[in-house]
């Protein structure tokens, strides 16, 4: 399936039910779609699993914090610019806290070089975070379509599906494992296929 460079537009419903804190359900949607986007953007600007994982924890809160007074208004700008606004400042804070780390480390061992201090530390000036978010944005759309489809469809429809497209197997060898017809096999590539690129438009037309 070929993906076009647009956006997944954030739903101008769900942000308007995330301004009530106690709808679990709304944050849960929301974090489910967005917390690879923000870890992988994390992790490609240099930050290590536990960072990244912190900047996904600090990233929501802040997005939580802001819905009580948030106004969605497309003409002034996307949500996706939005929220790469503040993952880039939870990024840079994490940066920020690294270096502080390591130079209370190279005061307390004087046996630490000014270079291994530079070699650990990110420059933020070369993060290039806008591009790295346009290249993991269109990753979590088309991750965040699979993910919905396998939830709207059988078990073994999906498993025939994830075999066939996506491990590569033969369809003969799909049929064969999966004690279902080859034909059986084709169908369910065209329908899931057809429900993801469905998913995928249905993410990028609807107002967020």
């Amino acid at each position: 399936m070929n993906i076009t460079n647009e956006l997944i537009p954030t739903r101008q419903s769900l942000l308007s039910r995330l301004k009530d804190w106690n709808d679990q359900e709304s944050w849960k949607v929301f974090f489910d779609t967005y917390w690879k986007l923000i870890y992988s953007a994390g992790v490609k600007a240099g930050l290590t699993d536990a960072e990244a994982q912190d900047v996904v924890q600090e990233t929501v809160l802040s997005v939580l914090k802001s819905m009580p007074n948030f106004d969605y208004d497309a003409e002034k700008g996307s949500f996706k610019g939005w929220l790469l606004r503040l993952t880039s400042w939870r990024i840079v804070d994490q940066i920020r806290k690294r270096q502080r780390d390591i130079e209370h480390e190279r005061h307390e061992s004087p046996t630490s070089t000014e270079t291994d201090c530079v070699e650990r530390v990110v420059d933020p000036l070369g993060l290039k975070l806008e591009a790295v978010w346009e290249e993991e944005w269109e990753k979590n759309l088309m991750e965040a379509a699979i993910e919905r489809v396998k939830k709207k469809v059988e078990p073994k429809q999906y498993q025939i599906f994830d075999l066939y497209v996506f491990k590569s197997w033969p369809a003969s060898k799909v049929a064969q494992v999966l004690k279902v017809s080859a034909g059986k096999v084709y169908l369910t590539k065209h329908r899931i296929s057809h429900l993801i690129k469905k998913e995928i438009t249905h993410l990028r037309t609807k107002p967020i």
